[in-house]
Order: structure tokens, then sequence, then C-alpha cells
């Protein structure tokens, strides 16, 4: 029962999660394709030398962390390898902090 109160806690908190950024033109980002199959593209960031992606899984586990540099106020997330499923992406850099999620086919 404890595992069963857990994982519906866990989906409610998941899917709770709204897409979030420090900066006030969040509507300027765009996340597509949703679903993906083998890339994410994340267009309307903020360029910056090194910021930290990562990707977590439905269950807040960490598949993917990579520091990665964003030119062209876009970036391109290799998502070939993930399995099927519901995922978070989360970028954080000196200039910005920006969250949402995403669904993998």
């Amino acid at each position: 029962m404890k595992n069963l109160t857990l994982a519906i806690f866990t989906l409610f908190l998941f899917f709770s999660l709204t897409t979030y950024s420090q900066e006030k033109n969040i509507n300027k980002l765009k996340v597509f394709p949703n679903p993906a199959i083998n890339v994410i593209n994340v267009l309307g960031l903020k360029n910056s030398n090194k910021a930290n992606i990562t990707l977590l899984d439905s269950y807040g586990n960490i598949v993917l962390k990579h520091f990665w540099e964003i030119k062209n106020n876009a970036l391109n997330i290799p998502v070939s390898s993930l399995s099927a499923g519901i995922y978070v992406i989360n970028i954080q850099s000196q200039e910005q902090q920006f969250q949402t999620k995403f669904y993998k086919k």
C-alpha cells in the first residue's frame, strides 16, 4: 500500500509540474516535437557557454546529465536512446533556468 501511495503521489507531483523559467518571456520558449522520437529542440533560450542539461524520467531518476553550449538561442537534445515515456528537461545556466516535460515515443 505504501508503494502505491508513493507512486500516486509521485505521479501527482510530476503531472502538476508546470513549465517555469526565471525569464519573463516564457511564452517565447518552444520545445518540440512533443512527442519526440530522436531529438528534442528547445528554441528561445539565451546563449550560454556552459549550460547544465538534465533529463529525468517519471520516477525522478537522472537519465542524462551533460554540459552543453547553447548557440543561436537553441538546443538540440538527442533522445533516441531513451525508452518511451514521460521525461523532464531541466536547463540551468548563469543566464536562465528552465524546466518542462516531454513525451518520448
